[in-house]
């Protein structure tokens, strides 16, 4: 459900593991041309679909009779497109997100707003996240990936149906860990792309990747999610890839900031939609609801919604108070 860059990614790897797959398109013209080209004009024109996959602008029939629902829209616009889907919706069906956001208002994960808006058991909701640039999948580049749900079983039936020659699922029941890993490495690779913007080196950049695993794990430990989670695929692998990358909109975005433009004029660059900028605030409100200190999301959320300049910002994080380096994965405080 969605024919942006990743859902159309995703339903070229279901076709290739030899799953059928119907991909929803909001635009009719983009459902034609994938079943008539078998190509998505608008993010992959040079990529050939699978014959596998097919396309409709009809949510209800592309709904019919799935065992796995595939959730990619924008992750603020999950409530509003679940409430019209709900209906259409097998009720063992299982509900995969692969969006990595935190609901603006409510700061909840996109599984908790899964299942209140479609009442699912949280044993039927399963998330999906990894190092997994759209553009190197496309081109068949190999990659890993986690799926993660409550329910072993389910997690092994949706691995096995994504499963192929170049993308490797694993499973893991910590969907807390996978989904918040998800939704912070959006915001830290926004502020790696505001150092790389400044000129600033590796060292700088290695201490943003670093330190903003150490805030995300101590936010995941506070909600629950196995620290272990954070130095796998979900967590450091998704983390590197998306900071380091050019094919990151996150990444992209957070360099126009560094180089000096405005929000405005970074999202005319970028063109995507860089989820970075919205999850900030979400997830500083999560963290300061729950009580833990997340130093360069909040920075990353000034400079985006307050006016804070890149350059004021770094000079802040480099003028905190001194610590020991564990204790501050066993706190909450950083």
């Amino acid at each position: 459900m969605g024919a942006g860059s990743w859902g159309t990614v995703f339903a070229k790897i279901l076709a290739d593991a030899g799953t059928p797959v119907t991909l929803w398109a909001r635009r009719p013209d983009v459902a034609d041309a994938v079943n008539r080209q078998r190509r998505n004009p608008d993010y992959f024109p040079d990529v050939t679909l699978p014959g596998g996959v097919s396309a409709t602008g009809d949510p209800a029939e592309a709904l019919r009779g799935a065992a796995i629902v595939v959730l990619a829209v924008p992750s603020q616009t999950l409530r509003e497109n679940l409430a019209a889907w709900s209906a259409h919706l097998h009720p063992d069906a299982t509900l995969l997100s692969l969006m990595k956001g935190i609901e603006l208002g409510t700061t909840a994960r996109m599984t908790e707003v899964v299942a209140e808006v479609t009442g699912a058991d949280e044993k039927h909701v399963a998330v999906l996240s990894g190092p997994n640039l759209a553009r190197e999948i496309a081109e068949e580049q190999p990659t890993a990936s986690v799926v993660a749900c409550a329910d072993h079983d389910r997690a092994v039936a949706v691995q096995r149906a994504v499963t192929t020659a170049y993308f490797r699922p694993y499973t893991n029941t910590d969907v807390v860990g996978c989904e918040l890993g998800g939704a912070t490495k959006n915001v830290i690779a926004l502020a790696y792309g505001m150092a790389a913007g400044m000129g600033l080196g590796d060292n700088t950049k290695a201490t943003l990747i670093t330190r903003g695993l150490a805030e995300t794990t101590r936010l995941g430990i506070r909600l629950g999610a196995d620290p272990a989670t954070f130095a796998g695929l979900a967590g450091l692998g998704d983390l590197v890839a998306t900071c380091s990358s050019p094919l990151s909109r996150n990444h992209t975005f957070g360099e126009q900031l560094g180089l000096g433009a405005t929000l405005d004029e970074a999202a005319r660059i970028t063109r995507q939609t860089a989820e970075g900028v919205k999850s900030c605030r979400s997830i500083t409100d999560l963290a300061r609801k729950v009580g833990v200190e997340m130093p360069i999301c909040d920075a990353v959320e000034r400079v985006c919604h307050e006016g804070l300049d890149p350059r004021a910002a770094v000079a802040e994080l480099m003028g905190r108070e001194t610590k020991p380096e564990t204790d501050t994965l066993r706190s909450h405080h950083d």
